[in-house]
């Protein structure tokens, strides 16, 4: 297999569809999900196996849908069939669901860091929060741009800071407090508690 092929020398790519600019905004756009997808990688690789294996199979699979997500969002085609599906959608909002309830209860904004693996989670995090408005953008000008891609995208940022929360955790690690943060999270029982 032969990696470069020259058609990219004077500055544009290939889409689904057609050719763009290399700097075009859809092309930022899944080019941020490759960067979300890499840091994925390196979570997975700074993550042991005894308390992380769920963790893993978890961020494979998310790695797919990120591979989906790009592929979603480079065709242009006028006949568009989408690999993204809302299940994925809701399938990361019963884990955030689980982690929230796993990692100790938050009230305050926290500083990204703890051991490596949830590091690297929060880069992906940031990352894909810039991927999300690079997509807004492309959205405005898309008139059949897909919608569950966008969601997918915002559910993921709140996924990988419920997961480095949980990474830390479970490595015993406790997650740093801004000092100067109010109480800005309502903790579950407080929540229930007025609810009743």
């Amino acid at each position: 297999m032969q990696l470069y092929t020259r058609t990219g020398d004077k500055g544009q790519t290939s889409l689904i569809g057609g050719r763009v600019d290399k700097d075009d905004i859809r092309v930022e756009a899944y080019g941020t999900l490759d960067e979300v997808n890499a840091f994925v990688g390196q979570a997975m690789s700074e993550l042991g196996e005894e308390h992380f294996q769920d963790i893993v199979e978890d961020l494979e699979s998310i790695q797919h849908e990120l591979f989906d997500c790009g592929g979603d969002l480079s065709n242009i085609s006028k006949h568009r069939q989408l690999k993204l599906q809302s299940r994925s959608v809701q399938v990361l909002e019963e884990k955030i669901d689980r982690f929230t309830n796993e990692a100790p209860p938050l009230e305050r904004f926290i500083l990204p860091g703890g051991v490596k693996a949830s590091s690297s989670i929060h880069i992906a995090r940031t990352i894909t929060r810039r991927a999300e408005r690079k997509m807004v953008t492309l959205a405005k000008m898309d008139g059949e741009f897909p919608v569950v891609t966008l969601q997918y995208i915002n559910r993921l940022s709140d996924y990988f800071f419920a997961l480095a929360r949980v990474i830390n955790h479970r490595s015993h690690v406790k997650d740093v407090e801004y000092i100067r943060s109010g109480a800005v999270f309502t903790s579950r029982k407080v929540q229930k508690k007025n609810e009743e």
